[in-house]
């Protein structure tokens, strides 16, 4: 049925909102819808290949969580890693049993040496890597004690100068489930950490689980209740630091906000930066004046974590 010309009018104008005062329905304002804001990224800067005394990098060590090995592979994290081209590569999260290892990573010739440890009980759950272009005089799985020991979450490889140490530490879970276990792997780590420091210095590296800072990651008010973000993770990681351990992107870069290595997949976080900073290249105090430069590469896909690399002198 066709409507009136007075009709029409009525209509058109409560749609486009009448303006007249004496109306008895005021008109709506239109919400002012928010800009999104622009992310901020962190652009990795040139590597640093010169210590502060002056000497030249000969060592290289790359390290990355890559969520599931066997889905890595196929996104061609190992291209990547060619490029890379570090001396020593460490993997965290491989979820992949030994048997089941892609034979595109365990048939690498630019890596003869291989080591990898995975979960006692829990097939797909856990698991590090280490390849490594040279052999180390011993390699070790585990931190000697039973109770941290069955989730395939330490390697220990023993070098010439230094011990390097690729670990995944347990994440304190949803609900914070297994925050009392994850307060006492964090003091039997360190403890293990110390006693291998008395030997000879060590470079820790890999997925920590924890954010030290509110500047390591983006919104810290928002998860001072939350599985890497408690007060009592944060204070583990300062206890590490105060039995003479060194952060050393910190080190380097002390005000460097926005640089983060773990995003969720979820709500787009890593196009928008709303990060964590998780992974660490924690080392000796006594290796600082060895120390060139510690990077994040944060461009690089392939996992819900980014690699990070370490140029040192040794």
């Amino acid at each position: 049925m066709r409507r009136g010309k007075k009709a029409e009018d009525e209509a058109t104008a409560a749609a486009a909102g009448d303006n007249d005062p004496d109306s008895a329905t005021p008109p709506k304002k239109a919400k002012k819808t928010k800009e999104p804001e622009a992310p901020i990224l962190y652009e990795d800067p040139p590597d640093k290949m010169t210590s502060k005394d002056g000497r030249d990098a000969n060592m290289k060590i790359t390290s990355w969580n890559v969520d599931g090995l066997r889905a890595w592979v196929k996104k061609k994290g190992l291209d990547w890693v060619r490029e890379e081209n570090p001396d020593v590569l460490c993997l965290q999260e491989t979820k992949c049993a030994e048997k089941s290892l892609p034979a595109d990573i365990t048939s690498m010739p630019e890596y003869p040496f291989k080591y990898w440890a995975g979960s006692d009980d829990k097939e797909g759950y856990s698991g590090v890597a280490m390849l490594s272009k040279t052999e180390p005089i011993k390699v070790t799985y585990g931190i000697g004690k039973e109770e941290h020991d069955k989730e395939g979450r330490v390697i220990t490889a023993e070098f010439s100068s230094f011990f390097l140490v690729t670990v995944y530490v347990p994440n304190s879970g949803r609900g914070l489930v297994r925050l009392d276990y994850r307060k006492t792997w964090d003091v039997d780590f360190r403890t293990y950490l110390s006693e291998l420091d008395i030997q000879k210095p060590v470079v820790l590296c890999g997925d920590l689980n924890v954010a030290h800072q509110e500047i390591d990651l983006k919104n810290p008010k928002g998860n001072k209740k939350n599985a890497g973000f408690t007060a009592e993770e944060r204070e583990g990681f300062s206890q590490l630091l105060e039995a003479g351990f060194v952060d050393s992107f910190r080190e380097l870069y002390p005000e460097q906000t926005h640089a983060y290595s773990f995003w969720t997949y979820m709500m787009n976080a890593r196009d928008k930066n709303v990060g964590w900073r998780l992974d660490y290249f924690v080392l000796s105090s006594s290796l600082l004046p060895a120390l060139c430069d510690s990077k994040i590469r944060n461009q690089v896909r392939g996992s819900d974590h980014c690699p990070i690399t370490l140029h040192i002198v040794v």
